[in-house]
């Protein structure tokens, strides 16, 4: 029994630890790839059949000539003999001729001519190569843990091969992100020592290591590597130059530290390479969202802890819920976030998911000077947005919210689902619109958003946590379920402890969907007061 205002600290919390914007699409390449390969068998299977053809009449001619060879005038001596010899070379040997050069790859080729245009490019190959390297950095994995696909909660295992490594390493060097350049590199190159098979060469990659390295200061190991390319082709022309280059760096410090004062113990400190890290182009608040993402940094005390409950809810005693209540639990205290149980059944989200999936678009954000909806970098997934006319079901969906945060969402945006890729993310961010942002939602005319109402539609199998670095608390995605969080103060003040993320996901797909409740309609539902943090 779900007992009426049992203390939270005694539930367990549901902790699940933990291109490619949207898996939604592409699940849609699988079944395309999948009739890719059926056409293909097809093909293999015509070819199979003609070259059966074509074997057949070769034996039965084998033993023909042989039989005739050995005895010419006596073979041709026979009338029918000589007739079908006749016969086979004007008619029957240009009837095989057709048959060697017809073309049975017709069908297959025309298949991937019509399939081609749905086929990811190499923007879409880079942005999957980076989605792995960002969930590499977020969740501290190792290069070896990656490529040998040990990751939580798979159900699929799949590894690297040193040329995936090496493709990796590809995309991070074009990226000048040498870190990771050094990292796939050099994991490309361990997977050719142990005696894997591949077609990429142990030259390339150490081409690629050595540059990467030197870019990161370590000139000794750089040396090295370069080194060892040269033994294995003595005549590469760029590591020749790379070498001289590398000698001559080297004797112009050994001159500049010869011209100080300084000991050898310092001049080895001051030589020895730089800490090797990964680009610091983040967020100020990068390290604490990454830790939340992870399951670490969680500020909750056990005394704040204790305050925190679950309970039956009826809406402040609306007449729909008083007497069937809902599930709803605390998840924070401030700010305040609820989370609402069993609040949306498996029919209606894969009735959302349905709507969701032909309109599915690169997830936009609100320009903070113009206001424009436009894409950006930080934010990765696909969403599409459901209006209540459109179907029951959203417009059901809806008067729930509305009924149970007593908030009128007549003035609310519309409901936007979002469907969150492997890699797929959403950096820290506010719902709301800061004072420097006076026309963040002007062309609504509805003024800012009061509230946020977010919904899961699935469970992840690692990451895809919401996170709030200001305050470090950490929401993990359990399916059915929905948290409410207010963005504003009764006084219409920013509470900029909302600021919040959508972590990477890790394993799995992550569908959401939300509804951002605007101040418009709220006056008399949730009054101001006369403070302004109230």
């Amino acid at each position: 029994m779900y007992q009426m205002y049992l203390n939270k600290s005694l539930l367990p919390h549901l902790i699940i630890q933990i291109i490619a914007s949207s898996l939604g699409h592409m699940t849609d390449l699988i079944n395309t790839e999948k009739d890719l390969v059926t056409s293909l068998k097809d093909y293999i299977k015509a070819e199979e059949s003609k070259l059966e053809q074509i074997k057949k009449w070769a034996e039965k001619l084998d033993q023909l000539t042989d039989t005739a060879t050995k005895d010419p005038e006596g073979f041709l001596g026979h009338p029918v003999n000589a007739f079908k010899l006749m016969k086979r070379l004007n008619t029957e040997w240009g009837e095989l001729e057709n048959l060697v050069l017809k073309d049975m790859s017709d069908g297959f080729i025309s298949n991937m001519t019509i399939q081609r245009q749905y086929f990811p490019n190499d923007e879409d190959q880079a942005g999957a190569a980076k989605a792995l390297l960002r969930l590499q950095d977020t969740y501290n994995l190792d290069t070896d843990t990656l490529s040998r696909g040990n990751l939580p909660g798979v159900k699929h295992k799949s590894f690297l091969t040193a040329e995936d490594c090496f493709e990796l390493g590809k995309i991070a060097y074009t990226e000048a992100d040498y870190y990771h350049t050094e990292l796939w590199m050099e994991q490309a190159l361990k997977q050719l020592d142990d005696g894997e098979m591949s077609t990429v060469d142990t030259v390339s990659i150490l081409d690629y290591l050595s540059y990467a390295v030197y870019q990161q200061g370590d000139l000794d190991k750089a040396m090295m590597l370069t080194k060892r390319l040269l033994e294995l082709d003595p005549e590469h022309q760029r590591a020749n130059g790379n070498l001289k280059y590398f000698e001559y760096i080297m004797s112009k410090e050994k001159e500049a530290n010869k011209s100080t004062t300084k000991t050898d113990s310092q001049t080895d400190k001051e030589t020895k390479t730089k800490k090797k890290e990964p680009s610091k182009d983040y967020l100020p608040e990068r390290q604490k969202y990454e830790m939340l993402c992870r399951g670490e940094g969680l500020k909750m005390t056990p005394r704040r802890q204790k305050k925190l409950f679950c309970r039956y809810y009826d809406g402040n005693q609306n007449p729909k819920y008083i007497l069937g209540p809902v599930k709803q639990e605390d998840e924070w205290d401030k700010p305040r976030i609820v989370r609402f149980l069993e609040i949306i059944s498996d029919e209606e989200i894969e009735t959302v998911k349905e709507l969701a999936k032909p309109r599915l678009r690169r997830a936009t954000i609100s320009n903070p000077i113009t206001g424009v909806l436009e894409t950006a970098h930080y934010r990765i997934s696909k969403s599409a947005w459901l209006s209540g006319y459109e179907s029951p079901v959203v417009s059901r969906i809806n008067l729930r919210i509305q009924d149970l945060t007593g908030l009128d969402v007549s003035t609310a945006e519309e409901l936007q689902v979002a469907n969150y890729g492997v890699g797929g993310q959403y950096e820290p961010h506010f719902d709301f619109g800061r004072k420097d942002e006076p026309d963040a939602f002007k062309e609504l005319g509805t003024g800012n958003r009061i509230a946020t109402w977010l919904f899961y539609m699935s469970d992840v199998s690692a990451g895809g946590a919401t996170v709030f670095p200001e305050v470090g608390a950490s929401v993990w995605p359990k399916k059915g379920t929905a948290v409410f969080w207010y963005n504003l103060f009764p006084s219409g003040e920013g509470d900029y402890s909302t600021r919040h993320a959508a972590c990477p996901v890790l394993v799995g797909n992550k569908w959401v969907s939300n509804k951002w409740i605007h101040e418009r309609g709220q006056e008399f539902r949730r009054p101001c007061t006369l403070s302004e943090l109230e």
